[in-house]
């Protein structure tokens, strides 16, 4: 379903199947989303970069290009939420989707009660005021040379002035909350939105350890302190996002420079001591 109106949800929907492709438009319009629905990878990239989604679903086996060249191309243009939606369930289906730029990845058949949760639990997750394509056009912030928020920096930059800076450092690598942009040094990263929400959460810890669980929750944006399930899965796809994260960052499993492997435990910084 379409609107020539501009609403505050946007979802659209990438799949060739006209059953699994009504169940979604069903299972958005009651989460409150205005739906793009397209049948081709094509047709799908073109909606992103029109309607500027807050979630894409995307499915694998799609006419023309499959979905995961799709995530490829989506994620150059869009910080788009991207739900890949597949009867592929082997791990390494799963890993490659992650790998290709999604956010999650959920296996047919799926329980619409699931689905609704997961769309519910990415809509509590923050991003920037207007979702869309995450570009050169938002300033590149003032790093401070700590790890605390800089609420007075002030510094102009190609004509835009950066009045306020609520950001994490380590070592030289910072992220800004309010941009999301994260930088090593002058350099700009690009993550994926659950990426950099992963980067945050290991920055606000410090040196405190983050489990996979832990991790997986806070993506769900679950109060501090919730026991609620974790699955095995949700605890590999965020093994996935790490090694995402950690290729992205330039950073070596053995020698880590930002984020290091507690085994059997989970994540946390590194020393700021050392190279």
């Amino acid at each position: 379903m379409t609107s020539t109106s501009t609403p505050a949800l946007v979802a659209v929907i990438i799949e060739d199947d006209p059953d699994v492709r009504s169940l979604l438009d069903e299972v958005f319009l009651a989460a409150g989303f205005e739906t793009i629905l397209t049948g081709s990878g094509v047709e799908g990239l073109a909606a992103v970069e029109q309607h500027h989604p807050v979630i894409t679903t995307l499915d694998i086996n799609l006419p023309g290009i499959d979905g995961f060249e799709v995530a490829r191309r989506i994620r150059r243009v869009s910080d788009t939420f991207i739900m890949m939606l597949s009867a592929l369930s082997e791990e390494s289906d799963v890993v490659l989707g992650l790998t290709s730029g999604a956010d999650e990845y959920l296996v047919k058949p799926f329980r619409p009660r699931e689905l609704r949760a997961r769309i519910e639990a990415l809509l509590r997750r923050p991003r920037l005021a207007a979702p869309g394509v995450a570009d050169a056009r938002v300033p590149t912030p003032r790093v401070p040379d700590n790890n605390r928020s800089d609420p007075g920096a002030e510094q102009a930059l190609d004509g835009a002035t950066v009045l306020t800076w609520r950001g994490r450092v380590h070592r030289d690598l910072s992220l800004d909350l309010d941009t999301r942009l994260v930088l090593i040094g002058q350099r700009r990263i690009e993550l994926t939105p659950t990426e950099f929400d992963l980067l945050a959460m290991l920055l606000e810890a410090g040196k405190r350890v983050c489990s996979k669980a832990d991790l997986a929750r806070g993506l769900r944006a679950a109060p501090p302190g919730s026991n609620d399930y974790v699955s095995e899965p949700d605890k590999r796809a965020i093994e996935t996002h790490i090694a995402n994260l950690r290729r992205k960052l330039g950073d070596s499993t053995t020698q880590p420079r930002y984020i290091e492997t507690v085994r059997g435990v989970g994540y946390r910084l590194t020393s700021n001591e050392g190279s």
